[in-house]
């Protein structure tokens, strides 16, 4: 799997089979899931985003995460051939107290949430001892910085599989020293069910036959407030795995799972979001697997997560684009709760009434923007009228609902 720049051809067909095999799209329903069982991960770009996520909102995703083949938070700092170069292949050093620094003083000023929320949160990790295309050092950094931040118990680095780029599986993909599409590799190994139990503690056995529940085909678009997402580097649609128990209201769980670049539905159709392996446990165990997708755009036409700055200089905060999408397709899963009622609220109003009401709030530049969700929304002033819309207690971000 290549995380940079290069040019890539999308597999439309299988994008097409895919949406016609489940139905139309539908808006992502409200679920009987409790804010403290919301955990994250991912693959490649993937694993950036899931890290980055588990940083900047760690008052939502309070469970943990797993990441496979990422590597420290704010890597790139922003600069595509950072990525490429130390933050993939090694050819350099990550600077790791540098952007441990950078975190703090994230942390300190609401840029994220205060990384004191990450103190109990469990992590898993993987890297492949072949992976040629995130160097095993690079993972060795993320696993020093969320020592830094949490409990080395709390934190388990499986790092001696002979094991390329991919998601290792135990039924499903390429031989796991390929390092090829799409980038799911059969490895006698189940990383989606280590990384779940992890997380999780004990679960029951997985389901290794016909699965209960149903995939679902959902609206990404709405999540964007009034923005286009195809041009922000997301698909308009995203897809989730629902067990029969979720979907008839029992008490459940939201695990997100973040595809890698090259490995979205437009690509590889879908061997991504179903034969990772997290269905299997999702399936006995009362847990929703949210799958997000990216797209590929002129910056990004390999379809990656935004991990290095290619659609949002605020990638990896609060305010980054793809991050309130996320965030805000949490909010609406977790609202079926009735710990966490929330509907989408939406106020059309001036800036100043925004302020006024508690929505946004004046930032040291004089400009206003979104509470919570730290989004930009113009000047301090009467005339300068602004969508904003509120998700869930306190959490406001830009747009519209759905």
């Amino acid at each position: 799997m290549d995380l940079r720049l290069t040019s890539l051809t999308a597999a439309l067909l299988a994008s097409l089979l895919s949406a016609s095999a489940l139905g139309a799209v539908v808006v992502l329903p409200k679920y009987n899931v409790s804010t403290n069982d919301v955990s994250v991960s991912g693959l490649s770009s993937g694993g950036y985003m899931a890290a980055q996520m588990h940083f900047a909102y760690s008052k939502t995703i309070k469970k943990g995460a797993g990441i496979v083949a990422g590597g420290p938070v704010y890597c790139s700092q922003g600069n595509v051939s950072i990525a490429t170069g130390p933050c993939m292949a090694d050819t350099g050093s990550r600077n790791l107290s540098y952007l441990e620094s950078v975190i703090d003083t994230w942390s300190g000023n609401g840029y994220i949430d205060p990384t004191s929320n990450l103190a109990g949160a469990r992590v898993y990790l993987f890297s492949g001892t072949l992976d040629s295309t995130v160097r095993q050092p690079v993972m060795n950094d993320l696993n020093s910085m969320y020592a830094h931040y949490i409990n080395a118990a709390n934190i388990f680095y499986k790092n001696t599989l002979a094991a390329e780029h991919s998601m290792p599986t135990d039924f499903f993909g390429n031989a796991c020293s390929v390092n090829g599409s799409p980038y799911v590799n059969n490895c006698n190994f189940d990383t989606a069910g280590e990384i779940l139990k992890w997380i999780y503690g004990p679960l029951n056995a997985k389901n290794v036959s016909t699965l209960s529940g149903t995939f679902i085909n959902f609206d990404q678009a709405a999540f964007w407030g009034n923005f286009n997402p195809n041009t922000h580097g997301m698909a308009s649609s995203g897809y989730a795995y629902v067990p029969a128990s979720c979907a008839e209201g029992q008490a459940c769980k939201l695990h997100v799972a973040f595809h890698g670049c090259k490995q979205n539905v437009a690509t590889v159709g879908v061997n991504y979001y179903q034969n990772t392996g997290y269905n299997r446990w999702a399936d006995t165990n009362n847990m929703i697997v949210l799958y997000p997708q990216a797209t590929s755009t002129a910056a990004n036409p390999n379809g990656c997560w935004d991990w290095w700055g290619y659609d949002d200089v605020n990638f990896p905060a609060k305010s980054g684009g793809q991050m309130v999408a996320i965030k805000t397709m949490i909010d609406r899963i977790v609202s079926g709760n009735v710990a966490a009622p929330y509907t989408c609220g939406h106020w059309y109003d001036s800036n100043y009434w925004h302020v006024y009401y508690g929505r946004a709030y004046i930032g040291g530049d004089g400009q206003v923007y979104a509470t919570n969700s730290n989004q930009y929304l113009g000047y301090y002033s009467t005339a300068a009228y602004t969508d904003v819309r509120r998700t869930s207690a306190g959490y406001y971000a830009y747009g519209s609902c759905p």
